[in-house]
């Protein structure tokens, strides 16, 4: 809702005050698809020409996080840690094959299924489960799979980041296309020289709307788009740090609860459970 509000006043500070400062709406409103098709035709052929269609179909995807936000809330890492919490817990009392049954078959786990959120996460799934089994396999270097799994982190962040990267790359480049497309409403205007000044008048303000088009699309609507983007990916990235800080406290060998206290620090603020809040939670869980 927020990212709407703020389309709608930003158009209704822009025109607004154009309007109220006597300007004649019709001039835009008869160039304006001409000059947008121009543009945004353009800013498209440019895109999908710099882009796969793997990166082509990430960035459609983008657009439902540029309107819902993060998708992890509060709650989401309070399962977590709680996940977490009965994983390192039941290591350190009966070893890391006691794990074993819950790690190669996460469908079938009573801990995973007590969180069906992160279950259908697959990538949180993965990675809880391809690095306790790497402790089963007595990888139990803490700095080494520390190296792994912040190199791992940077990766997944480099990769979902590209749609952000690509919305800017197209934001960067409106303005230019903004001139372009008036540059050919002034070649439409000198090809009628010999109309009246009235006409003449007519045809370069609207060869002109072409600029403002490309410096108000790239400025007010996708570039501040690709910067929401970047913002809810890298807040979502904090989740599965939070995988690492506990891990890593785990191997350690910190205790169950200041490992998942290490996790919790990792969290964003506006999301952090507090530690009564965590204490709680743990003491509570039960897992067949």
């Amino acid at each position: 809702m927020l990212v709407i509000g703020g389309y709608v006043f930003l158009l209704i500070c822009v025109f607004g005050s154009y309007i109220a400062a006597g300007g004649k709406f019709p001039i835009i409103m008869k160039a304006l698809p001409f000059e947008l098709w121009a543009i945004a035709g353009a800013a498209i052929g440019a895109f999908l020409m710099s882009n796969s269609m793997h990166d082509v179909k990430h960035t459609l995807g983008g657009f439902g996080k540029i309107m819902k936000g993060p998708a992890f809330k509060k709650s989401d890492y309070i399962d977590l840690l709680s996940l977490l919490y009965y994983f390192v817990r039941l290591a350190s009392t009966k070893g890391a094959m006691a794990l074993e049954a819950h790690i190669e078959r996460p469908a079938e786990s009573p801990a995973f299924q007590k969180f069906p959120n992160i279950l259908k996460n697959h990538h949180a799934t993965d990675m809880i489960c391809d690095y306790l089994r790497m402790v089963g396999m007595n990888a139990d270097d803490p700095n080494q799979i520390e190296d792994v799994m912040a190199r791992e982190l940077k990766k997944m962040l480099h990769e979902e980041l590209h749609s952000s990267h690509a919305l800017q790359n197209m934001a960067d480049g409106l303005p230019a296309l903004g001139i372009v497309a008036a540059v050919l409403g002034v070649i439409k205007t000198m090809g009628s020289i010999n109309e009246p000044p009235a006409v003449l008048g007519s045809m370069i303000g609207g060869a002109l709307v072409g600029t403002f088009l490309g410096v108000l699309m790239a400025y007010g609507m996708v570039g501040p788009c690709a910067s929401r983007l970047k913002g809810v990916v890298e807040e979502e990235s904090k989740f599965y740090e939070v995988i690492r800080a506990v891990l890593v406290a785990h191997l350690h060998g910190n205790a169950p609860q200041v490992s998942v206290e290490t996790g919790r620090k990792m969290a964003p603020s506006q999301h952090m459970p507090s530690f009564q809040e965590l204490e709680q939670a743990v003491q509570n869980l039960q897992i067949a």
